[in-house]
């Protein structure tokens, strides 16, 4: 287990130039037989129809990446309203042969960001939480913010925060507070590493139960003025806190109760138990020295082979294709799935649109122009001007820097589903996404 990994690695690292060899002992009849689609596309109409050629392409793409060893494994799901593909390819762990199949659990990192928003809406609409409110009343760790001067002021060097931080702000990532691209000696960044508050890559083990680690964040200044600008991830982790205030119930229990449960994902939480750690997918980095990919986490002993002490609302999930094609589904379908509806039509529209000002946008963002083409909803990127194959505007979702993707496309009722092992090593997406939204997105045969 490596545990000097930070979130530089996955957002801002640079990619690795060296190729990477898939082990000899994985033999090729695993991986060929892996390919398989375990669910066969129904037959194709005119109006739903996802090509099969098309299919048979991207799945030739995606398995390239696992023959060249960039990738171990990896699982594609693509469904058009009610016809739905999934192929596999590769193994779970390296060295072994245990094919990656359609089961197999992922840990699904930021894609837990918009679960953890539709959790937070359920209590809005029960009027427990309310979009404009002072977080304060539940959170008093968070009352009378101070906000330093600039980025890299030392600790004391602030000003009073204008207005209190409300349940909108997090929302929409803009507490004031996030993911930081300062310089590693900026006193803001060297306290929030002392104090183990996430400021990295996923670390369950690392992290203090939830009133703890509201207290520690509440010890720190805001970097920015509540509402000012876009700061990714932290948020996201103050919202899984708010909800198990505002519920009486801790975060994991409520999800379970009202997410999960109704909609039938079965294999997703915030651990791996025993009985289901032989789907569990070890997780691989890649080493920015030598290129070569190294293991993040066990799948036996890691860090989610156990309930961590704070089930982290901004990554803290692990997960399956089918599990969030039941989530995907959901928020296309406006809040409803078969026969149980989880939030109304008014509260999906709501997270589905961009809530960013031409001003936020042009001072933030995790690359360079990201807002140029996408908004920001609640916890997910909304597509705001089409640019590329894939994408219609309007199109929502988000990725996990553990190597998943999630997008949505009502335009076209597309969910297109990548999960494989291998993190990000930048904020950019990996060509292995790049090319599973093309070829997703051409699959489609009106």
């Amino acid at each position: 287990m490596t545990t000097d990994v930070n979130r530089r690695t996955f957002l801002k690292g640079a990619a690795a130039s060296a190729a990477i060899v898939a082990p000899s002992s994985v033999p090729s009849a695993a991986l060929a037989s892996s390919m398989e689609n375990p669910q066969p596309s129904k037959k194709p109409t005119p109006a739903t129809s996802l090509s099969t050629k098309g299919l048979t392409r991207m799945s030739g793409i995606m398995t390239g990446y696992v023959d060249s060893g960039e990738v171990p494994g990896l699982v594609t799901l693509v469904s058009r309203r009610g016809q739905v593909d999934v192929s596999v390819a590769g193994v779970k762990k390296l060295g072994e042969s245990n094919p990656v199949e359609r089961d197999t659990i992922f840990r699904i990192a930021s894609m837990t960001k918009p679960i953890t928003a539709a959790a937070t809406m359920i209590l809005v609409e029960e009027c427990a939480l309310r979009l404009d409110e002072p977080v304060e009343r539940l959170l008093p760790e968070l009352a009378n913010r101070r906000v330093l001067k600039r980025p890299d002021a030392k600790l004391d060097d602030t000003v009073p925060a204008k207005r209190p931080i409300t349940v909108r702000d997090l929302l929409t990532f803009r507490m004031g507070y996030g993911l930081m691209f300062t310089p590693p000696d900026a006193p803001i960044l060297k306290a929030a590493n002392e104090l183990q508050i996430g400021t990295g890559a996923p670390m369950p083990a690392s992290m203090p139960a939830p009133d703890e680690w509201i207290k520690r964040l509440g010890t720190l200044p805001l970097i920015h003025q509540p509402g000012e600008m876009w700061m990714y991830n932290t948020p996201a982790d103050v919202l899984g806190v708010l909800v198990a205030r505002a519920s009486g119930q801790p975060f994991e229990a409520f999800l379970r109760e009202r997410i999960f449960g109704p909609l039938g994902m079965k294999d997703t939480d915030f651990s791996v138990p025993q009985a289901k750690v032989n789907r569990f997918a070890t997780s691989y980095w890649v080493n920015p020295q030598s290129g070569k990919l190294e293991v993040f986490d066990e799948a036996d002993t890691g860090q989610w082979s156990h309930p961590p002490a704070f089930p982290s609302g901004a990554g803290g999930l692990v997960s399956t294709v089918d599990d969030y094609l039941a989530f995907s589904e959901m928020m296309l379908n406006t809040g409803k799935r078969g026969g149980e509806r989880i939030l109304s039509q008014r509260s999906i529209e709501l997270m589905r649109t961009d809530q960013l000002t031409p001003e936020q946008k042009a001072i933030s963002g995790l690359t360079p122009g990201y807002f140029d083409t996408h908004g920001w909803g609640f916890c997910m990127s909304i597509t705001t001007r089409r640019t590329d194959i894939a994408g219609n505007v309007g199109a929502f979702g988000w990725n996990g820097g553990l190597g998943t993707s999630w997008y949505a496309d009502p335009k076209d009722g597309l969910t297109m589903i990548l999960m494989t092992q291998r993190a990000w090593t930048s904020a950019n997406p990996p060509n292995v996404c790049l090319d599973f939204w093309t070829s997703a997105a051409l699959a489609i045969e009106d």
